[in-house]
Parts: C-alpha cells; sequence; structure tokens
C-alpha cells in the first residue's frame, strides 16, 4: 500500500510537487524520486541539495553565446576555435551533443528555444536578436543546428532570411538526422555525418 500524505503542507507530498514541475517528470515519476529520496542516507540526500544549490549559484550564460558557464565569456568563446564559423544550437544540450564528437571547431550561438506560434514564442523570446550582433564582419559561415521538425525548420527560415542579406554562407546539417528528433539524443556518428553534409541553408 503506497504512503498517503496528511496535509497539503507534509514534507513528501512537497517533495512530489516539486519534482513534478520538472520536464517530462509525471505524477508517477514524482513519487518515485522522491520515495528514492526517503531511502537514500542523508549525507547522499545533503549532497544532491548542495550539487542543485551549487548549480544555481555557480553556473549562468555566456554573455557572447549563451550557454552555460561558470566563468565569461565560456571556455568556447574563449578558446582557439574558429570564431568566423557560428554553430546556431536550440538549447545548451544540443552544444554537448555536437561537442562529444569532436566534429567542430567553431563557436557556438544558443537560442534558447525556436519559433513557435501555437506557444506563443516569437523572434523577439529567443537569441536571434543576438545572433545578428554577433555577425557584424566577422563571420564566414553560420550553420543552423536547429531541431528538424516544424518549430526548429520555422526559426532556421527565419534567421536565413535575416542573414542572407549580409552575405554571409548560411548551411544546415544534413538530413542525416531524423525528423523530428533532437540533437541531444543523437549518436556521434549520426551528428559528425550530419555535420559532414550540410548545405547551403
Amino acid at each position: 500500500m503506497g504512503f498517503v500524505s496528511e496535509t497539503p503542507t507534509d514534507p513528501v507530498a512537497r517533495l512530489i510537487g516539486e519534482f513534478n514541475r520538472l520536464p517530462g517528470i509525471g505524477p508517477k515519476s514524482a513519487q518515485r524520486l522522491a520515495f528514492h529520496i526517503l531511502r537514500i542516507s542523508a549525507a547522499d540526500a545533503r549532497a544532491l541539495a548542495e550539487a542543485i544549490v551549487e548549480v544555481k549559484s555557480r553556473v549562468g550564460y555566456c554573455s557572447t553565446c549563451f550557454n552555460l558557464t561558470e566563468m565569461n565569456p565560456c571556455a568556447i568563446c574563449r578558446g582557439n576555435r574558429d570564431h568566423a564559423v557560428i554553430c546556431v544550437v536550440e538549447e545548451p544540450l544540443d552544444v554537448m551533443a555536437i561537442e562529444r564528437t569532436g566534429a567542430f571547431r567553431g563557436v557556438y550561438h544558443v537560442l534558447h528555444g525556436t519559433i513557435s506560434p501555437m506557444d506563443g514564442i516569437g523572434p523577439e523570446d529567443i537569441r536571434i536578436r543576438e545572433l545578428i550582433a554577433r555577425l557584424n564582419g566577422a563571420a564566414t559561415e553560420v550553420i543552423l543546428a536547429l531541431n528538424p521538425n516544424l518549430e526548429g525548420d520555422a526559426t532556421t527560415l527565419y534567421i536565413q532570411r535575416l542573414i542572407e542579406p549580409s552575405g554571409i554562407r548560411v548551411t544546415r546539417l544534413a538530413r542525416g538526422l531524423p525528423a523530428g528528433g533532437d540533437l541531444e539524443y543523437a549518436d556521434e556518428l549520426t551528428l559528425t555525418r550530419a555535420f559532414e553534409g550540410r548545405r547551403q541553408a
């Protein structure tokens, strides 16, 4: 028989509620996570809580590319990379996926979303303005590496139309990536081939 919370302010009910607010975590998963926390040692629970507090206090966004970083600018923006080639992605997880391949030596720009009128997200709600500001004569190529779905394609087309008059080469990843998929779940070989097969947008 499962545990039944006695009051709305019960700490177990509160923990379940907090887990349930996380993306991809439904009520059942939230309950499993909460009961896992109850089973682990106090030291392990404290370590988890401290890790959450630490990441919130020490990690922020790079002022150049908007990737997650402890230092500003981030290690990639400060590193020995090809700053003339900018790869535009949707989320920081996409940067991690591409970096695992070792196939890309340029820099990134993280939009933190895609254009989605159905969700009330327009171009002004993501980091497109900041991308255009970065291009001032320094960029030779912009790779649009957005997820191959309706929102990703719409955002790709919007950015392409903004950049093309400047004469900067605009490419997109080859369609070795599955339609409707997410970059963060693609394996290294698929992403490497997608980079190698990129074409004019």
